[in-house]
């Protein structure tokens, strides 16, 4: 699937924070190009281990609502760019773009394993990602990064705001009762009531959405066969 060009990833740590900004500007916060009746849906995920800078990534593309999966992608290199909070897209971006362009289709939303404006900058890896695909994306991270917000109800479907700067950058959401809840947040051209609403509807049972759960598996599975 086409893939588009948007900056160079070789860039130093400054720049990498002036190109967030730049692309900030650039984001659309509602739905578009998003269909009212989604068919394919995609989960992103990266895998690596400790002791080793080979960075594995993996693409899903998910029939909706069965969950099953149709079409699955990966790529891996080694990737140099450190581990610095707020930059992680500089990290994982490059690889995961690589496995995007070797599916063949593009899915109507991506949910990725990690946040959207919910960031310092207001572009995590499922904003950055979703300008260089141009498809409505979903971050729904396992942790916060930024922002507070009030308790979230213990039953699924449960939500609290979550806010950073005194504005809503996404929602503490809980997808399965007494479980600790994820925190959605809009990627690109996607509205946060439908990023909440595609998430729910992903899940089968578990904390994560089964794009981003199923990823996460072939992932490691991948990595694990390939010793690292």
């Amino acid at each position: 699937m086409k893939v588009e060009h948007l900056h160079n990833w070789n860039v130093s740590y400054d720049r990498a924070r002036e190109i967030q900004n730049e692309l900030g500007a650039k984001l659309i916060l509602h739905d578009e190009d998003l269909p009212d009746k989604i068919k394919t849906i995609a989960g992103a995920d990266i895998s690596y281990s400790r002791n080793s800078n080979i960075f594995f990534a993996v693409v899903v593309i998910l029939d909706f609502p069965t969950m099953e999966i149709i079409e699955q992608a990966s790529f891996s290199e080694m990737v140099d760019f450190p581990y610095i909070p707020g930059l992680l897209t500089f990290r994982e971006g490059p690889v995961l773009l690589e496995a995007f362009r070797n599916l063949s289709f593009p899915p109507d939303v991506i949910i990725f394993d990690g946040h959207g404006i919910s960031h310092p900058r207001g572009v995590g890896l499922a904003s950055h990602m979703g300008l260089f695909l141009n498809i409505p994306s979903i971050g729904c991270a396992k942790t916060r990064l930024v922002g507070s917000y009030d308790e979230t109800g213990s039953e699924q479907g449960d939500y609290s705001p979550l806010v950073y700067n005194d504005e809503i950058r996404g929602a503490v959401l809980r997808t399965k009762k007494n479980v600790k809840p994820v925190f959605v947040s809009q990627g690109h051209k996607i509205g946060l009531e439908r990023a909440i609403d595609i998430t729910l509807s992903s899940c089968r049972g578990y904390r994560l959405p089964e794009p981003t759960r199923k990823a996460h598996l072939a992932v490691n599975e991948i990595r694990l066969k390939q010793g690292r």
